[in-house]
């Protein structure tokens, strides 16, 4: 499932490219998107900017419209040039935003809207997310007392509200709670805000160490395979996400896989993370 991280560099690549340029072509397989694209004149429209809210993806352009997309489990945003062969199916196509030189495709984004500006400020999907780990003015204390509000909720299943915080997905999740020592299955209510705060911490250190722009570190950018342990090895890149049966990294014990909440997988080490929190 895509993540804050990656919905940030797809962002980023797509600001990139299209920001400044002329809208010259649109397509959607969705009517409703469609029908506003002719209602309000899109075609000839500047793309102003390209950004990055939690998992949310907004394309701002001229007059106070905006594309807002979610990628949900499989989505995903490509960009070529006019005539390049496609990497995915066309069958897969949802919208696509052209310029001269350019083409933004999404590929199997289920949501998909147009908004004005002024609306999108008062939209309930974008609203009532809590701070966005990757904003540089993230307010850590509001997310960790978003996180308090949780109470009784597994912490594993509040770090997956948007609501909480944003960006934070099942890898991140997992990466983070290990790092910090604390059980997934640990109430928010056990824990101490100091050791929420390590977790929230944590997970940004994660998310922005898989953000970093190659164009601007090269020698420590990210090489396109998520990592959260300090090793360039791909078999050696995460801690204990999608590792079930192997051994811990610092303990040796078998990583251990378990469904919470609505049937997402955790991985922990029941060693390193036992189930009474840490003092």
């Amino acid at each position: 499932m895509p993540e804050g991280d990656t919905v940030f560099r797809a962002a980023r690549t797509l600001h990139r490219f299209m920001a400044g340029e002329t809208v010259t072509r649109f397509e959607s397989v969705y009517p409703a998107i469609t029908r506003v694209v002719l209602d309000h004149r899109l075609l000839g429209r500047t793309i102003v900017s390209v950004s990055a809210r939690g998992k949310h993806l907004l394309m701002s352009f001229s007059g106070g419209l905006v594309l807002r997309t979610h990628l949900r489990m499989n989505g995903s945003w490509h960009i070529y040039r006019p005539g390049e062969r496609w990497q995915v199916p066309a069958r897969d196509m949802r919208v696509l935003v052209g310029t001269d030189d350019f083409e933004a495709v999404a590929f199997r984004v289920p949501i998909a809207e147009f908004r004005s500006a002024s609306a999108l400020k008062r939209d309930r999907a974008i609203e009532s997310l809590g701070p966005d780990l990757l904003d540089p003015d993230a307010d850590l204390d509001d997310a960790v007392g978003r996180l308090r509000a949780r109470g009784a909720l597994p912490i594993a299943d509040a770090l997956l509200d948007q609501r909480a915080l944003a960006g934070i997905g099942n890898v991140y999740k997992s990466e983070s709670l290990f790092v910090a020592g604390v059980s997934p299955f640990a109430s928010v209510a056990s824990l101490s805000d100091e050791t929420l705060r390590a977790i929230v911490e944590t997970a940004r250190m994660q998310l922005k160490a898989n953000t970093r722009d190659p164009l601007e570190a090269p020698v420590a950018a990210w090489r396109g395979m998520r990592r959260t342990t300090r090793s360039d090895r791909p078999e050696g890149r995460l801690w204990v996400y999608g590792r079930a049966g192997a051994p811990c990294r610092r303990c040796g014990t078998s990583i251990v896989i378990a469904k919470q909440g609505e049937a997402r997988l955790t991985y922990y080490c029941p060693k390193c993370q036992p189930v009474a929190p840490p003092d």
